[in-house]
């Protein structure tokens, strides 16, 4: 039906004595002795929009003042009574969707341990309806960004034959029912859909770096999927991933990249999301707003890992995990180093070969590759990326070290081949990003429907 969207009802000023038809879902309801107000909201805005029932000349359904339902109201904008803004002297309120008493958001509980039992229904709250408002601002910023610097936008397979991290932890991908009477796997999948094991992505990134050998700069922005057992509020099973590859360009130019679109996002989402900004701020984490222009405004540090460990070996004491050379790094750690040491962003670069992906290229020294994840204050990791490995011999001996199958990475190889050149990319996981900017402490609170160990509501 033809409709005004709250949040222009509301806010512009030109509209007022001008009849106008909204639609929206009931947020609250009151009345005193000759009028009736109602709030209505749409998901357009923060502002609600009060529609005003005279009594006298118009009688309200009952079912049209229970909070949650849905309502279609046309009457006339005038200034409002108080405050800035517009309300709406009604005409006509008309039901569209009756909503019961027993409805699930209330006050009373809508904590966001509650809210995430009841994903169809959370997002009518002013937290979710900000939290994806400002999600949708920066997906579009990414194309934005890459777009505007001559990247071109790539899809790449959500099925694939090849574990581009090598660890394991992909979902297979079937048409056959179990069959325990194979007598290896070869056999199993040898009359599956593909004729061999496949399952689904967990990065785009290989074959990325096959677009970014004919285009030059190409950009992924997709869903992945890892079957990692980890049930902790920074791990999904499904999650969206923002993936650049980027031909003759080694680690320098991959750090660049990767500083320069953080800030732009950062950027994009304090200018076009003031007010849910200022929500997340004020109910959601304190100080939001010094922090993201902190790091909107700040020059990013580069530190060695050798560097690191022998920093954070001095307070190894304080730690839940003591680091030594050849350790990951824990949030705890990486928090330590960009919160207490630098008080900014930094990029940790040069990391052991044996705690990093085949693919990255090897330092001169052969215990290193040229690696980088990127560590912000309050999150710890929030992109990590790498210059990759370019020679043929050397990617082999990686692969061979790791005991992977060879044959399931041939076009990959062929790539070291046929003009093999410099180049490299990282992986900047979308939701990670929107938990950063809105101050949501899980992961499962900002994605539509979150997919993680044991949940797939």
């Amino acid at each position: 039906m033809k409709h005004l969207d709250i949040s222009e009802a509301v806010k512009n000023a030109d509209l007022r004595g001008h009849t106008a038809v909204v639609c929206g879902w009931v947020r609250t309801y009151r009345e005193s002795a000759a009028v009736s107000f109602l709030e209505l909201s749409d998901g357009s805005s923060f502002p609600r929009l009060q529609v005003v029932v005279d009594k006298s000349s118009l009688a309200l359904d009952a079912e049209c003042t229970k909070l949650g339902a849905s309502v279609v109201v046309r009457g006339t904008l005038v200034a409002a009574y108080k405050g800035e803004g517009n309300e709406l002297n009604a005409e006509s309120v008309t039901l569209l969707g009756a909503c019961p008493a027993e409805y699930p958001i209330q006050k009373k509980r809508t904590t966001l341990d509650y809210l995430r039992t009841i994903p169809h229904l959370r997002l009518r709250t002013n937290t979710f309806q900000a939290v994806f408002r400002v999600r949708s601002v920066a997906a579009q910023a990414v194309h934005r960004y890459f777009h505007e610097r001559g990247f071109y936008y790539v899809n790449t397979p959500l099925i694939t034959a090849s574990d581009c991290e090598g660890a394991g932890e992909m979902f297979r991908v079937t048409t056959r029912p179990w069959n325990a009477a194979a007598k290896s796997e070869e056999e199993y999948y040898k009359n599956d859909f593909f004729g061999v094991k496949a399952g689904l992505s967990v990065s785009g990134q290989l074959e990325g770096e096959v677009a970014a050998m004919a285009l030059g700069k190409i950009y992924t922005f997709g869903p992945s999927f890892r079957a990692e057992n980890s049930n902790t509020t920074r791990h999904l099973a499904e999650f969206w991933h923002i993936e650049p590859e980027v031909a003759f360009a080694e680690l320098p130019d991959v750090i660049e990249l990767a500083e320069d679109l953080l800030k732009y996002l950062i950027k994009a989402v304090m200018a076009e999301c003031p007010a849910e900004l200022k929500f997340f701020d004020s109910f959601v984490e304190k100080g939001l707003l010094q922090k993201l222009a902190n790091v909107a405004n700040s020059e990013f540090a580069v530190l060695t890992y050798d560097d690191a460990i022998k920093e954070l070996e001095k307070h190894n004491a304080g730690f839940r995990f003591p680091v030594h050379w050849g350790s990951d790094l824990q949030s705890e750690h990486e928090k330590y180093i960009t919160e207490t040491l630098f008080g900014r962003p930094v990029f940790v670069i040069n990391y052991p070969k044996e705690i990093k992906s085949f693919y990255m290229k090897q330092n001169a020294d052969g215990k290193t590759v040229a690696a980088t994840d990127l560590l912000v204050p309050g999150i710890g990791e929030i992109i990590g990326g790498s210059e990759r490995e370019a020679d043929y011999a050397k990617l082999v001996a990686a692969m061979d070290e790791r005991k992977m199958d060879k044959a399931a990475y041939k076009q990959y190889l062929d790539l070291r081949t046929f003009g093999s050149v410099p180049h490299g990319g990282f992986g900047l996981g979308f939701e990670r990003f929107v938990m950063y900017v809105t101050g949501m402490e899980n992961i499962r609170d900002v994605t539509l429907f979150p997919r993680s160990v044991k949940n797939i509501m």
